[in-house]
């Protein structure tokens, strides 16, 4: 089975490259630096989706020996380039073409009521892989979680870039549209310099966010707080587990975690019975979490003085 939100990047590629394209004819024919930082946008947006392809192909290698928990963390580490290079350098250049134009003063805009009505057409484009891409996240999203909780504590890459580019692509053309209009009913060009600095900012702000959101990933982050509590309330009802002593757990991809547990078995117990008990904490780890890929369970003995209360 396809990963959650491959469906919503090969969306977001077809639109992006379509509207790149209509982007580029509206900046030829009216020489807007609102719709050539459009342009450089949607062009670095096709360049997110085919690293974000490549680093969800490369993630399902088999496990090897130098990679023995398999290459999850790939699609992380190409979600962070994405953030890091294309958003940043797609920014930049953005802001940089509007400070030159403002700079110049004098740039003329020709037919924007044509450059309007492609705006419309890359709107309607984008759209529909905003819409692909919100299908995608309500796949994973908690009932009643907010959008924004939703993007800071999902651990799937793919979504989350695809929802921030949608997003910062519509406000783009947003601006875009209000800046080729400013300077259309008032003559005065700078407004579309002002747009296409308006438009690096948005992408600059959505860079920062999803670097520091991937980068907190590759270092590793646990399950979520309530599967973390799930987890642990069910191993502590197994017969014959007297308390979990300590619980780490880490996402080695998306779809593939890390949980080790040590527990404090209840009175004495021969070899075949903590075997039964290891067997049933394995059972439970991969029911509450199925995406588990490991699973080790340390069996031992209360100690007040060896518990660690940070479990998660």
């Amino acid at each position: 089975m396809a990963p959650v939100g491959r469906r919503a990047v090969l969306a977001a590629l077809a639109s992006n490259l379509g509207v790149a394209a209509t982007k580029l004819v509206g900046f030829v024919i009216t020489g807007s630096a609102s719709m050539l930082a459009e342009t450089v946008h949607s062009i670095a947006d096709s360049g997110n989706q085919a690293l974000l392809l490549l680093g969800s192909k490369r993630a399902e290698t088999s496990p090897s020996h130098e990679h023995p928990f398999g290459r999850g963390r790939e699609r992380y580490f190409w979600a962070f380039i994405v953030g890091l290079v294309l958003f940043g350098l797609g920014g930049g250049f953005s802001m940089y073409e509007g400070v030159r134009k403002l700079a110049a003063g004098t740039h003329e805009l020709s037919t924007p009521g044509f450059a309007l009505a492609l705006i419309a057409v890359a709107a309607a484009i984008e759209g529909f892989s905003f819409r692909t891409g919100i299908q995608e996240a309500n796949k994973i999203r908690p009932e009643r979680q907010g959008w924004m909780t939703f993007l800071r504590t999902t651990r799937n890459p793919e979504v989350t870039v695809v929802l921030l580019e949608d997003g910062a692509a519509m406000v783009g053309l947003g601006l875009a549209f209000c800046g080729i209009t400013a300077s259309w009913m008032t003559g005065d060009p700078r407004w579309d310099g002002i747009a296409s600095v308006a438009i690096g900012a948005v992408l600059c702000l959505v860079a920062a966010f999803l670097t520091i959101e991937m980068k907190s990933l590759l270092i590793g982050e646990t399950v979520p707080t309530l599967v973390a509590l799930d987890l642990k309330r069910q191993l502590n009802a197994i017969e014959g587990i007297d308390r979990v002593l300590n619980m780490r757990t880490e996402h080695l991809g998306p779809d593939q975690v890390l949980v080790c547990v040590k527990v404090a078995l209840r009175g004495p117990a021969d070899l075949e019975r903590v075997i039964e008990v290891i067997d049933e904490c394995e059972r439970v780890v991969h029911a509450v979490v199925p995406t588990t890929l490991t699973c080790y369970i340390e069996p031992d003995e209360f100690d007040v003085g060896r518990i660690n209360d940070n479990w998660t």
